[in-house]
């Protein structure tokens, strides 16, 4: 039982649905820390849900508090908000399956149960969102393990079915890096693939870009020289997330093999075995450039950031890595730059150690996720008879996230209405069966 010492409301329920089941609800304030607590189990050996009362208050239901077409709440009720507010009384209507609480500022709020079980405090229920709603948590992988993490998916079945959408989305956001085989030799594959996750990202270099040699090319990436690992477009503050490559024509020279390596795991071993020159690149802010023109736009494009991006909770946010796109400006003082250069260079070779080589055909669509990936090509001899011809495009994460979300609750949904019909028809199956041996 809970602790005798808080105040508690208990509401129990015993409902007989064909001879079947019976549950029960017990609610209970801890008072002094303002926690509501919702058990609901037939033993009472359960989980129990925890909701702190200001959050409650907060994120009341009603039609005052709550616009429920944009399903966000009101914001005037912020103008004057009572963060001393408290849960005066409680209760649980067991047939509408809703949580009542009366509060010190005479309001009145009601909460389904299947809202609060989606939003349960616990850590069990916390981590469950933050890995199913929020974001597929990454899975880091070595070269060694690159052949047993490649997914590949067919370009048809994702072009016409959700199921294979999402479960790209999903091991993008995992592994980092998928392929895609045997899509048409055809010039718009690229922007088919980012319309069908939502929009393409348009950049300085327009929507799709043409990586193939070009004389006088502005770009490094336009040469048919080895192209090092790197990120794409560190220079940017808001970073092109999702990499779409699709080969159209491929050097049957001995060069020409993609390049690639996932950065975190690189990172994963600078954070374990060399931690100060993880904590220089994480710390250093570095300046990346891109200057030039591109369709007759002129631009100049400065961002500072380090090579290793961590966010609040210390987790691997993005990573920064271009030689080409590193500036000759770097605004750090100058007892910090030798210990940078030395870090660097620590993870250039760490990631060369890590970076696997393989060779796109005619039709593959290469995707990774350029805020974690670090990319690059060999060399190759470039002549009429042997060109190669990429043609990429961007999609951001906020675009392929939302649409992951929606592509899941789609199939929660399914998932749930098939499993109402197996039980109806289990129902009538039985019911059936008992009159079939009444009459007998």
């Amino acid at each position: 039982m809970f602790q005798s010492l808080c105040r508690k409301t208990q509401v129990l329920c015993t409902r007989r649905v064909r001879e079947q089941w019976v549950r029960s609800f017990m609610v209970e304030l801890q008072p002094v820390e303002q926690i509501v607590l919702v058990r609901e189990k037939q033993d009472h050996n359960g989980p129990t849900m925890q909701f702190p009362g200001i959050w409650l208050r907060d994120n009341c239901l009603c039609d005052a508090c709550f616009h429920r077409n944009s399903l966000s709440r009101l914001p005037h009720g912020w103008n004057n908000f009572d963060t001393k507010v408290k849960v005066q009384d409680l209760s649980v209507n067991v047939e509408q399956e809703t949580l009542h609480i009366n509060w010190s500022d005479a309001h009145r709020s009601e909460y389904p149960l299947e809202w609060l079980r989606e939003r349960d405090f616990s850590s069990a229920n916390r981590q469950r969102y933050l890995s199913h709603s929020y974001r597929p948590e990454s899975q880091h992988w070595s070269g060694d393990q690159f052949q047993n993490i490649l997914q590949k998916f067919e370009y048809r079945d994702l072009v016409s079915r959700d199921d294979t959408l999402a479960e790209w989305l999903r091991t993008l956001a995992i592994y980092g890096v998928a392929l895609i085989k045997n899509s048409p030799l055809d010039i718009g594959v690229v922007k088919t693939l980012c319309n069908r996750v939502g929009f393409i990202r348009r950049t300085t270099y327009g929507e799709e870009f043409s990586v193939k040699s070009q004389p006088g090319a502005k770009n490094y990436s336009y040469l048919a020289e080895p192209l090092p690992l790197h990120t794409d477009m560190p220079y940017f503050e808001y970073k092109p997330s999702l990499t779409i490559l699709h080969t159209l024509e491929q050097s049957v020279s001995q060069g020409g093999w993609n390049l690639l390596a996932d950065a975190f795991y690189v990172a994963d071993l600078l954070r374990e075995k060399h931690p100060e020159e993880f904590e220089v690149l994480s710390r250093t802010r570095v300046d990346w450039a891109d200057i030039g023109m591109d369709n007759g736009v002129s631009f100049h494009n400065i961002w500072r950031a380090p090579v290793i991006n961590l966010d609040a909770d210390g987790n691997y946010a993005r990573i920064n890595h271009s030689v080409p796109q590193r500036d000759s400006h770097f605004s750090i003082p100058v007892q910090r730059v030798q210990p940078w250069y030395e870090a660097n260079a620590l993870f250039v070779r760490l990631a060369q150690e890590q970076a696997v080589s393989f060779k796109t055909t005619p039709g593959d669509v290469l995707t990774f996720n350029n805020l974690r990936m670090v990319h690059g090509r060999t060399g190759y001899d470039d002549t009429e008879l042997n060109v190669r011809h990429i043609v990429g495009g961007f999609v951001d994460w906020d675009i392929a996230y939302s649409r992951l979300r929606v592509l899941q609750k789609q199939q929660q949904q399914q998932q749930q209405q098939r499993l109402r019909q197996q039980q109806q028809l289990q129902g009538q199956k039985q019911v059936e069966s008992k009159l079939l041996s009444q009459v007998q």
